[in-house]
């Protein structure tokens, strides 16, 4: 494939595709959090929430997929197949990659178990559900360890505001839990001005 693609594309598209995943990845874990509060607007029903968020994990699958596999067929690249599967086994930024292995595996996870949640039941699919936040950051660390452009001002940029996004969405929903105890249980929150 190096022959037929230019290996500096394969590059540009990995690491293109690794950073829309990363902020595909932070929209879909902050989607998330605002469907577990049910949170709605009068022109903007819970069900588009609901609905953009599983549409949004699918196009972070679709970028990563697309991450993992340019970075595999770039035969510059120093990550191999095993590395990409078994987590830390490679010299090159071992950390990095690793944690990049470990992201994967725990977003294989969230969408095995959604494919199969019908199946599987509701307990279990929220159990597994739970470890996108060990995901999201596992993903985030990833990209500062491994990323090549990691340190330039414009990828800390969008890694800070990754980060922002992710925090602001967990107080709120930390905040409605407990202001609203009887309520966050039920997992409705009302807010000023915020329809339910």
């Amino acid at each position: 494939m190096g022959v037929l693609v230019p290996n500096a594309t394969l590059w540009y598209i990995a690491r293109g595709t690794g950073f829309v995943a990363v902020v595909m990845l932070t929209v879909s874990v902050t989607l998330g959090i605002l469907t577990t509060l049910r949170w709605s607007a009068p022109r903007w029903p819970r069900f588009v929430t609901a609905a953009l968020h599983k549409n949004v994990s699918l196009l972070a699958v679709a970028f990563l997929a697309t991450h993992i596999a340019t970075t595999l067929l770039d035969s510059v690249s120093p990550v191999h197949l095993l590395n990409a599967i078994v987590p830390f086994t490679g010299r090159y930024r071992p950390l990095g990659i690793g944690l990049g292995v470990v992201a994967v595996d725990l977003l294989a996870a969230l969408v095995i178990t959604s494919l199969l949640r019908q199946r599987i039941g509701y307990r279990i699919w929220r159990a597994v559900h739970w470890s996108a936040y060990a995901c999201w950051p596992v993903a985030m660390l990833h990209g500062l360890n491994s990323g090549t452009d990691a340190s330039a001002p414009w990828a800390t940029s969008v890694y800070v505001a990754c980060a922002a996004l992710v925090l602001t969405a967990v107080g709120w929903r930390v905040t409605a839990a407990i202001v609203y105890p009887e309520t966050a249980s039920a997992r409705r929150v009302t807010y000023p001005g915020v329809a339910r």
